[in-house]
């Protein structure tokens, strides 16, 4: 009985003895998987994009975000992106962030106040366009922010760096589904130009502002000029211009002499002054109803197109596939 008691003991500490053993060894094999899971999981909470200044390291998801770019406001509005502070001033109507008084504003940015940005402590700052001279500023009273811009460069198409902008912001905020779809979207409005659009018509760009029309020369400028390297649009006027939003002076005379085919306008005004401003003159009146130019063959036919009325306080890519669908509805009705 004895024996048989001591037997029992000692495979009761053996097995105990194993126990323990075995428990250590699962325990150092789930210390390592959940050591390589969190490791993942705060991988995972970092992303790395690269934009015009290298590389930036965004850290997910990012609770305070401030956005100077009026490229991306229509998309972070889109997409439910919360913002801690924008220029609102420079935002658009039809935005929802434009009367979201949660947001705090930033002002013009003729005289921006940065000093705003602090008190937001933002873990990113989507910054451009107007804003793109504060970035040393911004990277100094925010250091701790990731900073990230994808103003279109000078020395890149002008679309494929829409469409960079919109994927690397999809990137960053797990919509990368959506930004492929205004991808998508863009390249099938221009693809629709293409088909419709002959070359031998001839184009010219102008832009309208306080009662003036403002040549916009081909491949320059910030908005009208791109577009004729994007769809191939044959220029009615082959110059040098300005390299800025306003465009150049030209007369109605020069317009009439060049006898475009088409005129593609952008309404600089209506964005700021419509319905706010008793001088403010409507492109079409400046066009459709130029008795000088009542010969021309865009105005005779009707093809005259004008960018959307907001284009000036956005400029996103969903505007440019706007306007792009259009001139394609505008030449294929007039084909």
């Amino acid at each position: 009985m004895l024996t048989q008691r001591r037997h029992l003991l000692a495979v009761t500490a053996v097995s105990t003895v194993l126990t323990f053993g075995l428990a250590g060894c699962a325990g150092g094999d789930s210390d390592g998987k959940d050591s390589k899971g969190a490791a993942k999981a705060t991988a995972a909470k970092t992303v790395e994009v690269e934009d015009n200044h290298g590389t930036q390291k965004v850290k997910l998801p990012a609770k305070s975000v401030v956005a100077t770019d009026n490229r991306t406001f229509q998309t972070l509005s889109d997409w439910g992106i919360k913002l801690s502070a924008a220029p609102v001033d420079l935002i658009a109507t039809d935005n929802p962030y434009k009367s979201d008084k949660s947001i705090v504003n930033l002002g013009l940015h003729n005289e921006p106040d940065l000093e705003a940005v602090v008190a937001v402590e933002p873990d990113l700052i989507v910054n451009g366009q107007r804003f793109s001279s504060f970035y040393k500023d911004l990277k100094k009273l925010a250091p701790d922010a990731a900073i990230v811009e994808l103003d279109p460069r000078e020395d890149k198409p002008f679309d494929e760096e829409l469409k960079r902008q919109v994927e690397t912001l999809g990137k960053i905020f797990g919509h990368e589904k959506d930004a492929k779809k205004l991808v998508e979207d863009f390249d099938a409005s221009v693809a629709r130009v293409k088909k419709v659009y002959d070359p031998k018509s001839s184009v010219i760009g102008v832009i309208t502002s306080g009662g003036e029309i403002n040549y916009a020369a081909p491949g320059t400028g910030r908005t009208v000029g791109p577009v004729f390297d994007i769809l191939g649009l044959t220029p009615a006027i082959k110059t040098d211009g300005s390299s800025d939003h306003q465009g150049d002076d030209i007369s109605v005379e020069a317009i009439a002499a060049a006898k475009p085919d088409v005129i593609i306008a952008l309404d600089r005004d209506a964005a700021v002054s419509a319905g706010t401003s008793e001088s403010y003159v409507p492109a079409n009146e400046m066009l459709a109803k130029s008795e000088a130019l009542k010969n021309v063959p865009a105005v005779k036919n009707g093809n005259i197109v004008y960018f959307p009325q907001l284009t000036y306080l956005n400029e996103g890519i969903q505007t440019y596939t706007a306007f792009f669908n259009g001139l394609a509805d505008k030449l294929e009705a007039n084909a």
